[in-house]
């Protein structure tokens, strides 16, 4: 069954992808040089943005619930995921790269924001200073 789970190419990481390129940015896609295969790398900005699902990344939000099956192999799964993201994440940073977390939660669900704002945010983000953002249901940046 999880071999079904899509890890790059998901619906919320296309919708970003065509919404920065009708605003005219141009990147790679899961640069695999790049710890942790960013799914979207400006280079040109040292930008990486990563478009996280809420249950395989743990996210603390509506969207996520421990499986009640399996609960040790899900916790052990899951907080393996959470110290994966952390360690790419630390060594984005210390070599250059800033970075950008965009939640599932953001893009669908009861708290998501409007499209339009999270593309405005984002390219905020890409063109301004910040090393380290992330964009989660009913908040912005």
């Amino acid at each position: 069954m999880m071999a079904g789970i899509r890890g790059k190419d998901t619906k919320p990481e296309k919708l970003v992808r065509s919404g920065l390129h009708g605003l005219g940015y141009r990147f790679r896609l899961h640069a695999r040089e790049l710890p942790g295969k960013p799914d979207l790398v400006l280079p040109r900005y040292r930008a990486a943005i990563f478009v996280n699902g809420c249950f395989w990344h743990g996210h603390d939000c509506h969207l996520f619930r421990w499986p009640s099956t399996r609960q040790e192999f899900w916790r052990a799964k899951i907080i393996g995921n959470r110290e994966r993201d952390a360690r790419n994440l630390l060594a984005l940073k210390e070599s250059g790269w800033r970075v950008l977390s965009i939640w599932e939660c953001a893009l669908r669900g009861r708290d998501k924001i409007q499209f339009e704002n999270i593309l405005q945010d984002v390219s905020g983000w890409i063109d301004g200073n910040s090393d380290l953002e992330e964009i989660r249901g009913a908040s912005t940046i």
